[in-house]
Parts: structure tokens; sequence; C-alpha cells
């Protein structure tokens, strides 16, 4: 049976995942098994809760235990609710008052691109995200990979969080659906050792087409896009196996990181 409590104050140290911890502290614990991050939405928790995560308890408003939060609620009957009046809420702007629910969840342990990437010898599509901090465009990224059978998201160390709170809720859950790992600084040479040869999304010299048979051909690509500002370092274009350009018209030089991922996803996904 769930046990709920009735919340007065946000200050109340029960609830401070939800109101007072900053992104770096729910995952910075001194305990790693207490490492937490935050789900909005009964969809994107019911999304998480079918990927196997494990939830530490919820916030909502009263009349949500009966309604919206019901199903989640008889899932976890161990859960411990937190609920507090609309008033109490209204300092959570953007978040309890549009979506009602608010779940902590404990975040797994980390993998390596080894676990997360299919086997040798398996026709393959990866996307490693080097250095995009934005949370929007890491949520759209992952939405986009779910949707169109990329089968591992790889970020370098300089990535920002899939678990942020805003990249869950752009990502509506895809954050849960595709395996993904931080690799190490050397990501292509690791991706190569697993068979993959390497796709910079770059305009240089020497770029091809997206749609070039070659890259279709090729068994295991691993799709790598930079920056929202300034794209790919030059030494990772240099490294790259293949440098690859979108076509585009009306003299635009180049999209969104995410609307680029999109794109080339939809192009070199498995035939």
């Amino acid at each position: 049976m769930s046990r709920v409590s009735i919340i007065t104050s946000l200050d109340d140290p029960r609830v401070a995942p939800f109101a007072r911890l900053t992104e770096t502290q729910l995952r910075s614990r001194l305990d790693p098994s207490q490492s937490l991050f935050i789900a909005e939405s009964p969809k994107v928790i019911h999304v998480a809760l079918d990927a196997g995560y494990t939830p530490a308890a919820l916030l909502c408003e009263e009349k949500h235990i009966a309604g919206d939060a019901a199903s989640i609620i008889a899932r976890c009957p161990e859960i411990h609710v937190y609920t507090a009046s609309r008033q109490i809420l209204e300092q959570l702007t953007g978040y309890t008052l549009t979506r009602g629910v608010l779940c902590a969840m404990h975040r797994p342990a980390g993998r390596t691109l080894e676990d997360v990437c299919p086997p040798q010898g398996e026709p393959s599509r990866v996307v490693v995200i080097d250095g995009v901090t934005d949370t929007t465009n890491i949520g759209a990224i992952f939405r986009s990979a779910a949707a169109l059978g990329i089968d591992a998201v790889i970020l370098s160390p300089t990535a920002c969080d899939p678990l942020n709170r805003r990249s869950v809720r752009v990502s509506m859950g895809s954050v849960f659906l595709v395996p993904w790992a931080y690799g190490p600084d050397n990501y292509q040479d690791a991706l190569r050792a697993l068979g993959y040869r390497t796709v910079a999304m770059a305009l240089t010299d020497r770029s091809i087409p997206l749609d070039s048979e070659e890259l279709k051909q090729t068994a295991r690509l691993a799709i790598v896009m930079g920056t929202e500002g300034d794209g790919l370092p030059q030494r990772e274009i240099d490294s790259a196996d293949f440098t690859v350009r979108i076509p585009m018209a009306h003299g635009v030089d180049s999209l969104n990181v995410a609307a680029a991922a999109a794109v080339a996803f939809w192009e070199l996904r498995h035939k």
C-alpha cells in the first residue's frame, strides 16, 4: 500500500529532489545508489517503468492520486506519494501545472560502448553526440533515434546528461528506449574496435552526400553529430572514415543538430 504524505511547504526536505536539488545534486549523491532523476507526466513515467527503471517517490496534486497518478501507484504499490495544494505546487511552475505528476527515479548503473552496441558482425547504426549541451536537442535526438531505428546513443564526455529533466521531457521517454553510454575521449577508435566506420556530419571540401551508396552499403556505421554552434572538433572530422553533408537548397548551409540527426538517421537506416 502506498504511503501518502501531505506537504505544506516545498522546503520540506522530503521533497528536495523535486523542489530544491539541482540536476548535478540529484546525480552527485554520496551513495551512487541514491542518485536520482525526475520524470514528468504519467506517459513518460510508464515508459520508464516499462524499461525497468525503479521509482523512488511521486509528487502530485491530491486529485491526481485517484486520477492521472492512479495507474502508476497501482504498478508501484510501495511508492511514497507526496501531495500538496495547488498553491504550493504552483511554485514548481511549468511542471506540476501542465503535467500533473512528477516521479523521482533511481539512476541505472553506467554502461560502456560494449554494453550498448550490438555484437560485432551484426549490421548496426549508432549515433555519437559530441559535446551537445542543449537539453532540448539531446531529447529530440533521442526521440528520433528511437523512432528511426538507431541501435545505441554514445555521448562524448562533454555532452549533457540524457536524464536531465528537460531532456527526458522533450524525448517523451525515448531516453529509456535506446541504450546509451558515455564513450571515452577517443570514441572513434573504440567504435572501430567494435567494427564500426565513423561518419562525421560536417561541411568540408571532402564531404560526400548523405545519400552516397557507399554509406548505405556499409554494415556498421557510427554517425557523429557535433555541437549546436561550432559543429565537430577538427580532430574528429580528420579522424572520421567519412565526412558527410546533407544536400540543401536556397543557400542554407546547415540544420539544427536535432533536425540534421533525424535526416541522417532516416537516410542511413537499415534497409
